[in-house]
């Protein structure tokens, strides 16, 4: 059976309005307007998160913005526009980003996101032939969510470095950020941390910490600075465990996007990785930060019941096209350090307790001391930011951190099957919990 055309959409009904219980589905589309209206309501949804990568990183936002553009593009090409998606700067590349800078450069940072990239290519080339199952025994969700957690408080020093430069500015900026949260609904609740930010900017202009000379300098109209990178084998170990945590995000997006629309998507979860991997290798090449699947763009949709993938056209074209105004790229680099590390705090914070959520919603049990253990260790390098130097190539908190979450499972699992002690998820250990934290 031939796979279907990425550009082939049927009008739902009579292309303005949704039946009550029904949704627009992937291959479907509302009228033109109504499209190009969702196709914005993406652009804003992703903005936020798609710029705060290169706001802490580094980057240029002006590049980042671009290519997330020509990754959603290149997304709904691979997966024949039947699965929604904006492809955004990925946060679990903040961290090596950093790193990667401090000992090698931008260049070296961006040969770091190549490699990325391409491992992630071919695991989906695998996954397109054996399918996800192995991914599933890989990294269950105690192994899952102590990554995700690890790579998110990792960043904490990171936080303050910032949050020190200006601590009022900084305060300011997390205050606005939580009350954000709370005060508002909809689309201005999700989009608190950008909230924040524009809040914090408005303190640090007040407060003179602003530097608007290069955004007077800048252009209104050009491409993208282009930075060649350069590969390095001590990149390796700060790179590669990315990559676990990008099949996780790609593969979790495509199973939710499947639940929501009652579709089964499975045959195109080796393309979702694939095509995110491909875009994280073009973003590397040209200075762009790494892409993922958006969560930020399912909330527009759970809310607007349309999930064709058309919208994710527009919105690919018109970041795209705002990409090639370096004013608004140079007005994003201007925020200041005091901003960066309020922001910052929120949002590390942040994606260390999606980790934890992971372990709530598949009902991790820590009554069994294998997932503990899994835990505690993994997250204690993490924090810690352990390193192991082998030659010339450093492992630090997160690649340790990862690799200890999927050693410690798989090999206190064996062993504990070797021996007829593995433990049950309902019955405790006996003296499995640490007394001293009761």
């Amino acid at each position: 059976m031939p796979l279907p055309s990425a550009l082939t959409w049927k009008v739902h009904g009579d292309g303005k309005t949704i039946a009550p219980g029904a949704v627009v589905a992937p291959d479907e589309r509302l009228s033109w307007p109504r499209t190009i209206g969702i196709g914005a309501q993406h652009i804003v949804a992703m903005a936020g998160a798609t710029f705060l990568v290169p706001i802490l990183t580094g980057f240029p936002p002006q590049n980042t913005l671009f290519y997330s553009g020509i990754g959603t593009l290149l997304f709904q090409l691979f997966t024949r526009g039947r699965v929604p998606s904006y492809l955004g700067s990925s946060f679990a590349f903040i961290a090596p980003v950093i790193a990667a800078q401090q000992e090698f450069g931008v260049g070296g940072a961006l040969g770091g996101i190549i490699i990325a990239g391409a491992l992630l290519f071919l695991v989906g080339l695998v996954v397109q032939w054996a399918g996800t199952r192995w991914i599933e025994v890989l990294m269950p969700p105690v192994v899952t969510g102590a990554i995700v957690a690890l790579i998110g408080l990792n960043l904490a020093p990171a936080a303050w470095n910032n949050f020190k430069a200006s601590g009022v500015t900084a305060t300011v900026t997390v205050v606005a950020a939580l009350l954000t949260t709370v005060l508002f609904r909809g689309l201005l609740g999700r989009l608190s941390i950008l909230v924040g930010v524009v809040v914090g900017y408005l303190v640090a202009t007040l407060r003179d910490e602003v530097d608007y000379s290069t955004i007077s300098d800048a252009k209104w109209f050009g491409l993208p600075h282009f930075t060649s990178p350069s590969f390095h084998v001590g990149v390796l170990g700060l790179f590669v465990p990315i990559v676990l945590v990008l099949i996780a995000e790609n593969v979790g997006h495509v199973k939710s996007v499947a639940l929501m629309t009652n579709r089964n998507l499975d045959p195109y979860a080796g393309r979702a990785l694939m095509a995110d991997g491909l875009s994280t290798v073009i973003a590397g090449t040209g200075g762009g930060s790494g892409t993922t699947t958006y969560a930020e763009n399912i909330g527009v949709m759970a809310s607007s019941k349309v999930y064709s993938t058309a919208a994710y056209w527009v919105a690919g074209v018109v970041a795209i096209l705002l990409g090639l105004f370096p004013k608004v790229g140079a007005a994003i680099s201007s925020i200041p350090a005091g901003v960066l590390g309020g922001a910052g705090l929120v949002l590390y914070g942040m994606i260390g307790m999606i980790g934890v959520r992971i372990w709530v919603d598949n009902k991790v049990s820590f009554n069994n001391p294998i997932h503990l253990m899994v835990g505690g260790v993994s997250l204690v390098i993490a924090i810690a930011d352990f390193t192991w130097q082998i030659g010339s190539l450093t492992f630090g908190g997160i690649a340790l951190g990862t690799a200890a979450a999927i050693v410690v499972f798989h090999g206190m699992g064996a062993v504990a099957r070797w021996r007829g002690t593995v433990p049950t998820e309902e019955t405790p250990e006996v003296g499995s919990e640490p007394s001293a934290l009761g």
